[in-house]
């Protein structure tokens, strides 16, 4: 059995089909982690989730930003954008069978045996592990419930951007889901920046990357897996943080890391003509 993680989909099947086939992934013995972003900016995005749902419990993914943002916009809370190209998947005929399996889909993974975290923009400093997965429990709980769309309709905002344990409600539901599906910076205390989308280089101080300011899962030993910053373009993370996202749907590659050997394997973007997808743009 081997262990495969993925940088963001967004809807390219047939690069996602080509990279697996690759190292002959097999559903009955292996297991294929997902960093979120299944959806939006690539053609496909109905054809994924079909795909990905398909594969059952070799499967372990995440939500990210885009997922959610799409189940807003297939509850009447938010507008379709051309650009997301979605209109296929929300007109399909399943279109209701695979949004309520995506809204039943965690916002994190965590293998105690793999000493192995996965979320889409990562972990904040200020949590723990044990607040993680607490937080993380309090935000499927909701999307899972009849009540999803009262979530949905309240998530978008950047505030509050610290946390505290005593936050409640819809404040804590938003501030744990900027923190698990959009986050790239912190202040040095932790405290979330949710405007600044530059590179790291080019980033003012004194925001630095989430990453570079080690919280309690790092110095547990635990390994983070993430997506959703195609502008790193995999690289700039420090040991034990693996940076996925590398930009496929803008002409860039689509990442795989085997975990047991720390392989990584790459499959090219079929949009590297397309004259709008010929440079990763900053921020994703």
């Amino acid at each position: 059995m081997s262990t495969y993680l993925i940088g963001d989909v967004h809807g390219c099947i047939d690069e996602l089909k080509a990279l697996l086939a690759q190292v002959d992934f097999d559903p009955q013995n292996d297991v294929l982690w997902l960093t979120g972003d299944l959806v939006a900016r690539g053609p496909s995005s109905l054809e994924v989730l079909r795909f990905v749902s398909g594969l059952g419990d070799s499967v372990r993914m995440v939500l990210g930003n885009h997922d959610l943002h799409l189940l807003a916009v297939y509850a009447g809370i938010s507008f379709n954008k051309p650009k997301d190209r979605i209109t296929p998947l929300l007109e399909a005929e399943d279109a209701d069978e695979l949004i309520n399996w995506l809204r039943r889909q965690p916002v994190l993974q965590v293998d105690e045996d793999l000493k192995l975290v996965m979320a889409h923009a990562g972990i904040t400093p200020q949590w723990d592990l044990e607040t993680a997965q607490m937080c993380a429990r309090e935000v499927e709980s909701v999307l899972s419930s009849d009540t999803y769309p009262l979530f949905l309709d309240a998530m978008y905002g950047d505030m509050p951007n610290n946390w505290h344990p005593e936050l409640s409600g819809l404040a804590r539901l938003r501030f744990s889901t900027n923190a698990f599906t959009r986050m790239r910076y912190c202040f040095p205390n932790g405290q979330l920046d949710m405007i600044c989308k530059d590179v790291p280089e080019s980033a003012p101080k004194p925001l630095k990357p989430w990453f570079d300011i080690p919280g309690p899962v790092q110095e547990a030993g635990y390994s983070i897996a993430f997506g959703h910053w195609a502008s790193l373009e995999g690289k700039g993370a420090p040991e034990g943080i693996y940076a996925l996202d590398t930009g496929c749907c803008w002409g860039g590659d689509l990442t795989m890391l085997r975990w047991e050997d720390k392989t990584y394997f790459t499959q090219p973007s079929n949009r590297h003509s397309e004259k709008e997808h010929s440079e990763i743009p900053k921020a994703i």
